[in-house]
């Protein structure tokens, strides 16, 4: 075994953690949520999921750290840590809709090699490594070849949040969607959708996303074609539509 499919066989462990944890209290009436200074959601399964993420590193993976949403960067990774949202779509959690996952990357000297992506209750999974392509429920991936705006299908998180380019973007389009946060980016990789936006991601949104769709043959940037960025705007297409898809965004 080599050593990347090592790593992966931990995510898929990591994975499998924190899907006991977050299925066992979705939809739960007595879930705990609050809102962090932010005034975006967080609940008790957000918090355990990506504790037992963390006990899991300690025990098993000497030398190596994790930068989790909910609690930061332990620093104990040197250049080898785990990135995680330990719930993608908590706001889609708390309301019972089933469009959640956990995001898994492993970020070795600053590159990303494995990412994972578990949405339990669509009962789906996705993942890439480095150099040897991405899969969707363990059938390999890839991006669509569509290579017109006006063929494409896209989507959004937060329409009433995207730049004016966006108005324009979906009325070239030949379908517009908001299937919301990590989906809708394992979607371009799939090939179902071209193109995938989010106004404000930060890097444990797309650490695990952008390998995934690279790997799928797409491309992730910000809006004005820039490398993805904490605190900034997030595009993902098939590749063929993405500079058309900027030129429109990044106005």
């Amino acid at each position: 075994m080599s050593s990347l499919e090592a790593d992966l066989r931990f995510a898929h462990a990591l994975a499998d953690a924190a899907d006991a944890i977050t299925l066992a209290r979705f939809r739960a009436l007595d879930l705990l949520v609050e809102t962090k200074p932010d005034l975006s959601p967080v609940s008790e399964a957000d918090r355990a999921a990506e504790e037992a993420i963390r006990a899991l590193v300690s025990r098993g993976r000497q030398g190596e750290g994790v930068l989790g949403e909910e609690q930061g960067d332990d620093g104990g990774g040197g250049e080898t840590r785990w990135i995680v949202d330990p719930i993608d779509g908590t706001m889609n959690y708390v309301r019972g809709i089933p469009v959640w996952g956990t995001l898994l990357a492993l970020e070795r000297g600053g590159e990303v090699e494995v990412a994972l992506v578990s949405a339990p209750a669509l009962g789906r999974r996705w993942w890439a490594l480095r150099g040897e392509g991405a899969w969707a429920a363990g059938e390999r991936c890839r991006v669509s070849q569509i290579a017109r705006l006006e063929d494409c299908t896209v989507s959004t998180t937060s329409p009433r949040e995207m730049p004016a380019g966006w108005t324009e973007l979906t009325s070239r389009a030949w379908a517009t969607r908001g299937l919301s946060d990590f989906w809708q980016h394992c979607l371009v990789a799939e090939g179902a959708l071209d193109i995938a936006t989010d106004s404000v991601v930060n890097l444990w949104d797309f650490a695990a996303i952008r390998l995934l769709v690279e790997e799928a043959g797409g491309r992730c940037t910000t809006f004005e074609g820039a490398p993805p960025e904490h605190g900034r705007s997030l595009v993902s297409t098939n590749a063929h539509v993405h500079d058309a898809a900027c030129e429109l965004l990044g106005r």
